[in-house]
């Protein structure tokens, strides 16, 4: 989405060091999103995470666990004020837990733009754009283009980005087609 630069998926929320997806110790996965306050506000974040899952359900596992990472005061803030109007929209207990942040750590490689990934024939684009994978998972494209496989965003939006992601007129073709077969 517009002003969402860049997301990396991993692990925060405990206190040992070092998680990987075997050996998640006490972190739960988390989405880490960087983004452009000029064109996206953490109160557009918060309402889009509120809608993207099932806050009322209880976690079975710490690993799976819903929650919010808050970098200040007025994050914290924001977040519990969403949770409470969230928490009458539904008529339901909101399960998320909201919690400072403390470290994030990068999930391993086949984790990042996991829709993305799946999609052979777009990846190989993505692949000779960002011969090092760091600057594929840090790339504002692959995240746009990961959320579109997984069948987020508009077609306004689709459209109004295509040309900007760097991939072939085959590839947007594609692109289009994934995108169009969840949204249809």
């Amino acid at each position: 989405m517009d002003g969402v630069i860049r997301t990396r998926v991993g692990y925060s929320g405990g206190k040992k060091k070092d998680p990987t997806y075997r050996r998640i110790k006490d972190h739960s996965e988390t989405l880490q999103i960087d983004y452009d306050p000029t064109k996206i506000s953490y109160h557009k974040l918060l309402e889009i995470f509120w809608r993207s899952h099932n806050p009322t359900r209880r976690a079975w596992s710490r690993q799976y666990k819903s929650a919010i990472f808050y970098h200040d005061q007025k994050q914290y803030q924001l977040a519990l004020e969403t949770k409470i109007l969230e928490e009458k929209r539904r008529g339901k207990s909101i399960k998320t837990e909201i919690l400072p942040f403390d470290k994030f750590y990068l999930a391993e490689d086949y984790h990042q733009k996991y829709q993305l990934r799946r999609q052979k024939n777009i990846m190989k684009e993505f692949q000779a754009m960002y011969p090092k994978n760091m600057d594929f998972v840090n790339s504002t494209g692959a995240a746009r283009v990961n959320g579109y496989v997984g069948g987020h965003g508009t077609s306004e939006e689709i459209k109004a980005n295509l040309k900007t992601l760097g991939l072939s007129d085959e590839g947007q073709k594609s692109l289009l087609a994934i995108f169009n077969r969840w949204n249809n």
